[in-house]
């Protein structure tokens, strides 16, 4: 079910989630946009001042949308999603599931299927976690032949390994990050399985009008000094 306004932030801290790379690879082009917009602006003669407005009332939007806003709040009870252009408020109540496959995802009971914007999957380091794994086992069982492992304290042992070296398989951060938040939600299972079980709550999603009105302001602007060029 979907309500019009996002329901209240509850007062459980929320733990935020996003990309770095996202948002470091979004400042540069925001930075490369800005200076050759200001630079046309500034010193461009005729229609290229309104072109290169234009462009930038479009641009920057686009461009803060889908490299620097997306994020995802987490905590106890809810699940609030910030992706480009909607903001998407899920108690925990209503998620049915949370995959990985391509693209990280939250299912709701209803079927309803929000990606995860801030979370993007990552093959190549889960192939490289993979090798990390393999080499770590490898090293293990070298470690095994040679000496059996004696512990000499201190988490160390007799091969030199260390103590998380046997601690499980390697993961991806996202990865990692989707496990964190597969805890909260069986967390949220656990104690909706007991006598004073929390009140589920609605889903609520919010267009990002902030987003998308500059966006189709500045998109106008530009097909209208393009027609009438």
């Amino acid at each position: 079910m979907t309500t019009p306004a996002p329901s209240p932030d509850p007062a459980a801290k929320d733990r935020v989630y996003r990309s770095p790379m996202g948002m470091l690879g979004g400042a540069l082009v925001l930075v490369i946009a800005l200076w050759l917009g200001i630079d046309a602006l500034v010193l461009g003669t005729g229609r290229t001042p309104w072109l290169a407005l234009a462009a930038l009332i479009l641009i920057v939007p686009v461009i803060t949308a889908f490299t620097l806003r997306p994020a995802v709040y987490a905590n106890e009870e809810r699940l609030r999603i910030r992706n480009p252009l909607r903001v998407v408020v899920l108690p925990w109540g209503q998620v049915a599931s949370l995959r990985s496959r391509y693209s990280n995802e939250v299912v709701t009971a209803s079927g309803a299927t929000f990606a995860l914007w801030a979370i993007p999957v990552s093959l190549r380091a889960r192939k490289k976690a993979a090798r990390q794994t393999a080499a770590a086992e490898r090293g293990a069982g070298r470690g095994g032949r040679r000496g059996g492992g004696r512990d000499l304290g201190l988490g160390l042992d007799a091969s030199g390994g260390g103590a998380g070296a046997s601690s499980g398989p390697v993961r991806a951060e996202t990865d990692k990050v989707m496990d964190e938040l597969r805890e909260l939600l069986d967390r949220w299972e656990e104690r909706a399985s007991r006598a004073d079980a929390p009140s589920v709550g609605e889903v609520s999603v919010r267009w990002a009008y902030e987003v998308i009105g500059p966006a189709v302001a500045g998109a106008v602007l530009l097909v209208i000094l393009l027609a009438t060029g």
